[in-house]
């Protein structure tokens, strides 16, 4: 599992040449609700064991929490259960709240 900050993943989301990651928000619905990177998909961390098929194996995979401990459990999951390209955004949404989008709700 490699790790990026919100600044990095801003970048990588705003570079047209590079391939889009599917940024996975593994928060609880009410969290998603809140707030939320666009483009993300919730999939809520105590489902993805029973919904890893929904997943590319091949894909570059951002997992997203609301601090990025939660996250960076299910990178590793995945990590362990073949997906070679998992990415945990560190400080997680709220991170990305404080750095990158000073307009999003913070909670």
């Amino acid at each position: 599992m490699q790790h990026l900050t919100a600044p990095e993943l801003a970048a990588w989301l705003a570079d047209p040449a590079r391939k889009q990651p599917m940024l996975l928000d593994v928060r609880e619905n009410w969290e998603f609700e809140t707030c939320k990177i666009p483009g993300s998909t919730q999939i809520v961390m105590n489902t993805i064991p029973a919904r890893i098929e929904e997943l590319d194996e091949d894909a570059e995979i951002v997992c997203i929490c609301h601090h990025g401990a939660r996250s960076m459990q299910v990178a590793a999951f995945l990590e362990r259960n073949g997906f070679g390209k998992t990415f945990n955004l560190t400080g997680g949404i709220h991170a990305w709240a404080v750095q990158v989008d000073s307009d999003m709700p913070k909670y």
